[in-house]
């Protein structure tokens, strides 16, 4: 994989050093500072690929954990969470305000490796930022065959027209890794990789919400019988890891009876933009 330049936020010195070790062993270039404060600083001096927050509290004086991944949100590097006793709320709140990812400690070096390789590869796909267009709604219709080689094209397209909207900021928002999560669900689990097998995809843009609707042909699956992302006693574990950053990262989230079709709503990020209810209304 691409090597990248990282910044690490920890407030823990063993915690710290630990991490870089075992980043530097797979030959990434990196930055350690202690308190957020420093890591703006940092940021506003140098360009980083990726920055990795510590979710845990930070020093009294310091900048809150979930303002700081707001803040460099804003900025270009895309935010991921190592957390050891995060609240399960506070994660939740990580992803609503730009968190790519997140990772448990103590963690493995695999795991960690294929998170910062993944959220690279979202942050290397991503569009630019568009003028708002108000007053219109748009309704996207998209078939594609069961190939994962089509995924980028499709989802910088529908990042691109919900940026159009104003409903996200394509340099900051996450919401390329849900679509990104749900669509190769489709695609792998679905259809099983089986090229003759369509996904397809609606998406309803407006000034108030984008909602998207991605179906296969499969043979679906027992919705109730997967464990639900949203329970804090599942939030960690390894399994489901898609299902449940789509949860998190999307405002509301519904599949059909069937289980092949999975309906995802995102409310503006903007705050011109007054957030309605999942129905739109």
């Amino acid at each position: 994989m691409k090597k990248a330049k990282i910044l690490i936020i920890d407030h823990d010195a063993e915690s710290r050093a630990s991490l870089k070790r075992m980043l530097a062993d797979r030959k990434h270039q990196v930055v350690v500072v202690s308190t957020g404060r420093q890591a703006l600083d940092k940021i506003e001096q140098e360009d980083f690929d990726l920055v990795i927050s510590d979710l845990a509290a930070h020093q009294p004086d310091d900048i809150d954990s979930l303002q700081l991944i707001a803040q460099i949100g804003k900025k270009a590097p895309v935010p991921v969470v190592v957390s050891a006793d995060a609240a399960e709320a506070n994660v939740r709140k990580a992803f609503k305000v730009g968190a790519a990812n997140y990772l448990q400690r103590p963690y493995d070096k695999d795991d960690l490796e294929k998170i910062i390789e993944k959220t690279l590869s979202h942050k290397l796909r991503r569009v630019e930022s568009a003028p708002i267009l108000p007053h219109i709604r748009e309704t996207i219709e998209i078939e594609l065959p069961s190939d994962v080689r089509y995924l980028d094209g499709v989802l910088s397209y529908l990042v691109e027209r919900a940026a159009k909207f104003g409903i996200v900021r394509p340099d900051a928002s996450n919401i390329f890794v849900a679509l990104d999560e749900a669509l190769a669900n489709a695609i792998k689990h679905g259809n099983k990789g089986d090229a003759s097998k369509i996904v397809r995809v609606r998406a309803d843009i407006s000034t108030r919400e984008a909602r998207f609707s991605i179906s296969d042909e499969g043979e679906g699956f027992d919705v109730a019988a997967v464990p639900d992302p949203r329970d804090p006693a599942n939030l960690f574990k390894p399994s489901g890891r898609g299902v449940m950053l789509i949860h998190h990262i999307m405002d509301d989230v519904r599949y059909n009876a069937r289980g092949n079709e999975v309906t995802m709503v995102k409310f503006p990020d903007s705050p011109h933009s007054s957030k309605t209810g999942a129905d739109g209304k």
